[in-house]
């Protein structure tokens, strides 16, 4: 039977996913990933060192992006990332997208952590997030150090590393892409990922915008279980 790996995403703690993790609980073992490293080399590492060749992983935002980067060279049972992309193919955009992180990362350094959960909670991919859910993540957030932060944002960040588009033909594993209804930028790099897995699926999250596993925990909690039980037969 397979474990299912929960990996939370940029400034989150894994109890992000408890909701889901507890319903996929009722027919699987699972596992909440807490990071504890700050450097894309190390967060790799603890995703091959959690995840073996019977699990599932599951994960969110920087946390599908950087198992997408750890799936080429592990076997897992299989993959499922919510909201993440395989990076910023356009070289330019990729140059800019690196220098704003790190002017962002050096803003980060400058201020305490409180104001930069707040100028992080005021990033327009939340903005389809209620004020409650919004709440209940901010002391996960406030956990966090800036220099932390802005560590993890210089060697993880989108701009920092190059894409992996043309690695995706080579996972043998079956990986299902979920992007929020009212996500655009997402649900086409769902998409795309689909179409370059060998075994891929793209999945639409009615209703929900960028964290759909927040926003609409029981449809993918849906979307995970059923996913689980194809790619292990059960």
């Amino acid at each position: 039977m397979p474990e299912v790996v929960f990996l939370p995403g940029f400034m989150q703690h894994a109890d992000t996913w408890s909701p889901i993790a507890a319903a996929v609980a009722e027919r699987y073992p699972v596992r909440l990933v807490d990071f504890e490293t700050w450097t894309f080399e190390e967060r790799v590492g603890e995703i091959r060192g959690a995840a073996d060749a019977d699990s599932v992983v599951v994960g969110y935002s920087m946390g599908g992006r950087l198992a997408l980067h750890a799936a080429p060279d592990s076997r897992w049972a299989g993959l499922v990332v919510v909201g993440a992309s395989a990076g910023i193919s356009d070289a330019d955009e990729r140059r800019r997208r690196r220098e704003a992180d790190a002017e962002l990362a050096d803003w980060i350094l400058a201020h305490p952590i409180e104001e930069v959960v707040a100028r992080w909670e005021s990033n327009p991919v939340f903005a389809s997030q209620s004020p409650e859910l919004v709440d209940a993540q901010r002391a996960g957030r406030l956990a966090h150090s800036p220099a932390d932060v802005a560590r993890l944002l210089r060697s993880a960040g989108q701009g920092a590393l190059d894409p992996i588009w043309d690695r995706l033909a080579s996972l043998e594993m079956p990986v299902l892409a979920l992007a929020g209804e009212n996500d655009d930028t997402y649900r086409a790099a769902s998409e795309r990922i689909a179409s370059l897995v060998p075994r891929g699926a793209a999945g639409v999250i009615a209703g929900a915008g960028h964290a759909a596993h927040l926003e609409a925990p029981d449809a993918v909690a849906e979307a995970v279980l059923a996913f689980v039980g194809r790619s292990s037969g059960l």
